[in-house]
């Protein structure tokens, strides 16, 4: 796997997922919501493209992996919808293949069914390791236990 990033943050990244969200016809994203399409657009991008679309890490928080960037940006958004945002940094190319390709795949699902989708997956079990359910953990979830279940998962 390639060390360096595509070179966006997890914040342009997190701003393409909302303003992608039809909201005429009613759909909205959440903060929860966001955070888990990030984890899935990480994780797609290490498998096809070999290499993370952001430096950032990812923890194993207890409602799943949160980029703490993002969490703390759009944090007094707490369980409501996110307006539409500015974006400051265009995603193209290969990158934005990607990610319609993910929210294709994952946009359609609640923030809560992909929570449970990610506590079912090995990267945040591993980081997490034995802790409760609701337990506080910062644990970095490595990228490449990331890049190793969608390298799996691409079959």
């Amino acid at each position: 796997m390639t060390i360096g990033s595509m070179g966006y943050t997890a914040l342009d990244i997190a701003k393409w997922f909302i303003n992608a969200t039809d909201r005429e016809s009613g759909d909205a994203i959440t903060h929860l919501k966001v955070q888990k399409l990030l984890y899935y657009a990480q994780g797609w991008s290490l498998a096809y493209l070999g290499k993370p679309l952001f430096s950032e890490d990812m923890q194993a928080w207890a409602h799943g992996p949160v980029a703490v960037s993002v969490w703390e940006y759009f944090r007094d958004c707490g369980y409501q919808a996110i307006p539409e945002q500015k974006i400051t940094r265009k995603i193209t190319g290969d990158a934005v293949r990607l990610l319609e390709s993910v929210n294709d795949k994952y946009g359609m699902y609640s923030a809560k069914a992909l929570e449970k989708k990610t506590h079912e997956e090995m990267p945040w079990k591993k980081a997490r390791g034995n802790l409760p359910p609701e337990a506080r953990c910062t644990t970095v979830i490595s990228k490449d236990d990331i890049a190793k279940l969608f390298v799996e998962l691409k079959g």
